[in-house]
């Protein structure tokens, strides 16, 4: 028979005994169905990355199955039908996994949860020195290096400003000439 790994999210809302009695209820459809699931897992209740049907949060649960097509298209069918269901993904995969799920692995979410994400450890764009921006690769302790495009790495003086008294908009009609002939010119 074919094997399938199938995910489901189902509403935060809904508490973590109704989620097992879920599971209990799609393995019962499996089995009817002629097949088997060789494994069940509940990750838990997790953020999502955007809203599904007003939820911000869902529980997670994957269920290994080993059964003909007929009994996992039911399955599909009634989570589809289901209030309590808001997404679910099957997959068709060569073998099972006999070790836990990536997601039940704790020791490597540690390691990545330290590893990972900086010095900050509070995730976003700070870098690894707590400030703001895009700058994560310099470090404040050093001085940048100089420019290539300057002597010496120092920004040239400023010309002087302008004198505020006068309007921009009159200083310049005064340097240019008017285009247009005057009426005058033309009689």
């Amino acid at each position: 028979m074919p094997l399938y790994e199938h995910v489901f999210l189902a509403r935060q809302d809904v508490s973590n005994a109704q989620v097992e009695a879920l599971t209990k209820e799609y393995t019962g459809l499996i089995e009817e169905g002629g097949g088997k699931v060789t494994k069940s897992e509940y990750w838990g209740l997790k953020s999502l990355a955007y809203k599904i049907k007003k939820s911000r949060k869902a529980h997670f649960s994957l269920l290994n199955i080993d059964a003909p097509h007929d009994a996992v298209a039911e399955v599909e069918r009634r989570m589809g039908l289901s209030t309590e269901i808001l997404r679910f993904l099957t997959l068709k995969v060569d073998e099972h996994e006999t070790e836990p799920s990536v997601m039940m692995r704790k020791g490597d979410r540690d390691d990545r949860r330290d590893g990972d994400r900086g010095s900050g450890g509070r995730g976003g764009f700070r870098g690894g020195r707590g400030g703001g921006g895009f700058r994560g690769d310099r470090d404040s302790g050093r001085p940048r290096p100089p420019r290539g495009d300057r002597e010496g790495g120092e920004r040239p003086p400023r010309p002087p400003r302008e004198e505020k008294d006068a309007p921009a908009s009159a200083a310049a009609a005064e340097a240019k000439p008017s285009a247009a002939p005057s009426k005058e010119s033309e009689a």
